[in-house]
């Protein structure tokens, strides 16, 4: 048994593999305006904000298209692509169902809009869910998460949250919690309070303590 008060997880990346499903939405939006779109664009949007991201491609690929425009494009495409298939990442379901199963409060912290996180959130145990059209500051700054544990009725300095992201690390380290990182596409540097594992297979809930020396 974990002795923290609640763990808070990021989404993109984290439970789910949605990058290459975001990736593919840009890559389409950007060849129907006759442009190019390369990896390392992709790569700087992970963890971002939608409509930072959306800033970002309007910008870069210098298209006639409002950053709010882009982002309800980039959205409509993923929730479609959710509802036909969702890749899980390795090991996050299980620990998710293993501290539901142990009564650990659990929510799901996401700079993606309702219309992507909800019907994942719906198919797991979250007793709280912040999405990123429910912020005023997304992450990198501590908003999100701080949110999350006020859902909760916990301290965020006593929780421990989970990501893929330098974003998203950067906001749950601001909130003050613990932070898991579980690396995916993008480097995640390291700081006070944050460690870095491969992988969540085999992970349970009385490893969580032991990770931070607690």
């Amino acid at each position: 048994m974990t002795s923290y008060s609640a763990v808070l997880w990021d989404l993109d990346g984290t439970i789910v593999d949605t990058e290459p499903l975001w990736m593919a939405a840009e890559h389409e939006l950007a060849a129907s305006h006759g442009k190019i779109w390369t990896e390392e664009d992709a790569l700087q949007l992970v963890g971002n904000s939608l409509i930072a991201s959306g800033e970002y491609i309007r910008d870069t690929l210098e298209i006639d298209m409002t950053a709010e425009q882009i982002v309800d494009h980039l959205v409509e495409r993923l929730a479609a692509a959710l509802s036909k298939d969702v890749v899980w990442r390795p090991g996050a379901r299980e620990l998710i169902e293993a501290l539901a199963a142990q009564g650990v409060p659990q929510a799901l912290v996401t700079m993606s809009y309702v219309q992507i996180a909800e019907p994942i959130a719906s198919a797991l145990p979250f007793a709280a869910v912040v999405t990123g059209d429910a912020v005023t500051r997304p992450k990198p700054f501590p908003d999100p998460y701080l949110r999350a544990a006020e859902l909760l009725g916990v301290d965020a300095t006593k929780c421990l949250a989970i990501e893929d992201s330098a974003t998203g690390a950067a906001s749950a380290t601001a909130a003050g919690c613990d932070v898991l990182v579980v690396p995916h596409f993008v480097h995640v540097p390291e700081a006070d309070r944050r460690v870095q594992i491969p992988t969540l297979v085999g992970l349970s809930p009385d490893d969580l303590d032991g990770l931070f020396g607690l």
